[in-house]
């Protein structure tokens, strides 16, 4: 099974693919910002070249750029502290900036990698059954859409669920987003939470994936306390936070959403 330091590396490859930089850029202490491109490897959610996205491991930040606003970003990152880049009130600074090109900051959050030292199988009062793909067809309702993606079904791979009976009550789902690296999501019911069943199903379906030589890693935006809650239960770890931006269309779009 792959061991801390493998999987870590295998995080900042796939990043260096989405980014158009070298995996050890970011281990440098130096900023740096490099041309956004298209890349046949980088995960097949994204919506490349970005316009403006920033990534940090914690030492300094990429930014990945359109060449439009190069000199601008790269005065921003150099200007404050990495952690500062990443909230108010520094931010607003670089979204002023954005603005002027009709784009917004829209996506920030942060990711989360298994520490195999702490991952574990977690006990559940409930039954726990591995779901593959032909198992889950039927489950792309209201209930699991953060396990399941209905618009990007196809990257979907693996699945656990847990029952009460014959009632499924809680769903941890994959996604293929690229060769190396799989995304769970999760959902339980809400009468059902707070019993352990998230970080039951979470930690289930991460060494799932690892034992098929895949790394498991976890997205959370910093403000879903319950969600972050879940990772560092489950044994996952903090490894890289992200932020991108996007066309004031798509942000105002996003925005006319309103809780159900």
């Amino acid at each position: 099974m792959l061991n801390n330091s493998d999987i870590l590396q295998i995080a900042m490859e796939q990043s260096a693919y989405d980014l158009n930089c070298n995996s050890t850029d970011f281990l440098s202490i130096k900023n740096k910002v490099v041309a956004s491109k298209l890349n046949q490897n980088a995960r097949k959610y994204l919506t490349l070249p970005f316009y403006c996205n920033l990534v940090s491991y914690g030492s300094n930040i990429i930014a990945s750029v359109n060449k439009e606003i190069e000199d601008i970003v790269k005065e921003y990152i150099d200007n404050y502290p990495v952690e500062r880049c990443f909230e108010t009130p520094n931010l607003h600074i670089l979204n002023d900036e954005l603005q002027k090109s009709d784009m917004r900051i829209c996506f920030m959050a942060e990711y989360f990698l298994p520490d195999v030292n702490s991952l574990r199988e977690l006990p559940c009062e409930y039954e726990l059954r591995v779901l593959k793909k032909q198992d889950f067809e039927s489950l792309y309702t209201g209930e699991w859409t953060n396990a399941l993606c209905e618009q990007r079904k196809e990257l979907d791979v693996l699945a656990v669920a847990a029952y009460d009976g014959d009632k499924i009550i809680g769903l941890a789902g994959c996604s293929a987003d690229c060769d190396t690296m799989w995304q769970i999501g999760i959902d339980v019911l809400p009468e059902y939470r707070r019993k352990g069943i998230a970080s039951a199903l979470t930690s289930r379906l991460a060494l799932e994936i690892l034992q098929l030589g895949k790394v498991p890693f976890y997205c959370a935006a910093w403000s879903n306390i319950k969600s972050v809650r879940n990772a560092i239960s489950s044994g996952f770890r903090p490894a890289w936070i992200e932020m991108t931006a996007k066309s004031m269309a798509f942000v105002n779009k996003m925005n006319q959403t309103k809780k159900e």
